[in-house]
């Protein structure tokens, strides 16, 4: 009888293909300028630069801290950068006691140019342990939002025609 180990890792990855550059794509994900455009309005901040052993955080914008989400609604750390290609860092939600105890779970950004102005953006995200975590990324909790599916459609629709989905 094989011993179990008692972790559930679940890797969830989505593709999407954007008529826009690595650099402008990778402009999207990293600069706040731009992460406050798109998504969920969230600006995000890498301290003290974009490097491995960076801090990461996702702050509300001011309409979500006065429906009751904290300023900071998800934190990690940069463990790889390799502009403007990849971006590897931990990720963990903070809105609540119960999905902060599942602690912090990996993203990984991934752009090739695939020419004539296209690039695929991979975004792969590894959860252990992290059942609420998994269910808030997929899209799957009522009222929620759609995860990640939502906001990589969101930076392709801002990127292409300049407005995001919510504008």
């Amino acid at each position: 009888m094989a011993a179990t180990t008692g972790v559930d890792v679940v890797t969830k990855v989505y593709q999407v293909y954007i008529k826009a550059t690595p650099e402008s794509i990778w402009d999207a994900i990293t600069k706040p300028e731009w992460t406050e455009k798109y998504g969920y309005s969230g600006r995000a901040e890498y301290t003290p630069d974009l490097s491995p052993g960076a801090t990461f955080r996702s702050l509300a914008s001011d309409e979500f801290q006065q429906a009751g989400m904290p300023e900071v609604v998800v934190d990690g750390t940069v463990l790889e950068a390799d502009p403007p290609r990849r971006l590897v860092q931990t990720w963990r939600f903070l809105w609540n006691e119960e999905v902060r105890s599942e602690g912090p779970t990996t993203v990984t950004f991934e752009l090739a140019d695939q020419g004539n102005g296209i690039t695929k953006l991979t975004l792969t995200h590894v959860l252990e342990n992290a059942p609420v975590t998994t269910a808030q990324i997929a899209g799957e909790i009522e009222g929620a939002g759609g995860g990640w599916a939502y906001v990589l459609s969101d930076i392709k629709s801002l990127l292409e025609t300049g407005h995001a989905l919510h504008a």
